[in-house]
């Protein structure tokens, strides 16, 4: 049974234009959702500012959002394999944790 859907899966060739190859870094990240959709800004934060920028937003259905869940854990889970568990930094203040990649330190 498992040789059928694998002869049914469809092979998806996926491009990524020029301009989009470098990405977009973001140390923080902010979800929201409605009844229909998920919404994730990828935002760039960068230290003594007082505004941020999104860089990229994506959305989805709250079912794409499940599979990225499942896919995000998934790939988390190999990388803790090869490299170490990752530990996430506690938030100053006790606040509710917030996704926040430190920023490299600047050197003079």
């Amino acid at each position: 049974m498992a040789d059928n859907q694998n002869k049914n899966q469809q092979q998806i060739q996926i491009e990524v234009p020029a301009d989009e190859m470098q990405g977009r870094y973001a140390n923080l990240a902010v979800i929201t959702h409605g009844p229909n959709d998920f919404f994730l800004d990828m935002i760039l934060m960068a230290p003594n500012t007082p505004k941020a920028r999104v860089q990229s937003r994506v959305i989805m259905t709250p079912e794409n959002a499940k599979q990225l869940l499942i896919a995000l854990n998934e790939n988390v889970r190999k990388y803790e394999q090869a490299y170490g568990e990752i530990t996430p930094r506690k938030p100053a203040g006790g606040k509710q944790p917030i996704m926040d990649f430190p920023l490299p330190k600047g050197q003079a």
